[in-house]
């Protein structure tokens, strides 16, 4: 996978950007309703959605989610393969990434306050990477 543009330097890969991200997911890029639980020891709890879209945005593809049991979708990507930069957070749990349904980031910053996480994200990385 390789990036459609070069507006962030330095990353190249999905690895990069997990690195870079490693450095600046918080408490306050973090879903709310997990916030609660979120640490630096599990950084990438409820990061996924904004990940995945500012993922998406260096190097296109698809954003596909996981129906998860309480009725949330868990993002990931698929640019010709699968790449989840998120998928720490549920530790050994094995996560079925075939036939899972689209998403599009209008319906994810219909949520205001997901839209603001996902553009801090966003400026942060941008700032880090000018």
């Amino acid at each position: 996978v390789s990036p459609i543009s070069d507006e962030y330097q330095g990353i190249s890969t999905p690895r990069d950007l997990y690195d870079a991200l490693s450095d600046i997911w918080c408490e306050y890029t973090c879903a709310p309703r997990l916030r609660e639980k979120w640490s630096r020891e599990n950084r990438t709890l409820g990061q996924c959605s904004i990940t995945a879209f500012l993922a998406q945005d260096i190097f296109g593809g698809k954003v596909y989610g996981i129906l998860l049991p309480e009725g949330n979708y868990h993002c990931y990507n698929v640019d010709g393969c699968v790449f989840d930069l998120t998928s720490e957070q549920f530790g050994e749990k094995t996560l079925n990434y075939e036939n899972n349904p689209e998403q599009f980031r209008e319906n994810h910053f219909a949520k205001e306050e997901k839209r603001q996480r996902y553009l801090y994200l966003k400026d942060a990385l941008r700032r880090r990477n000018g």
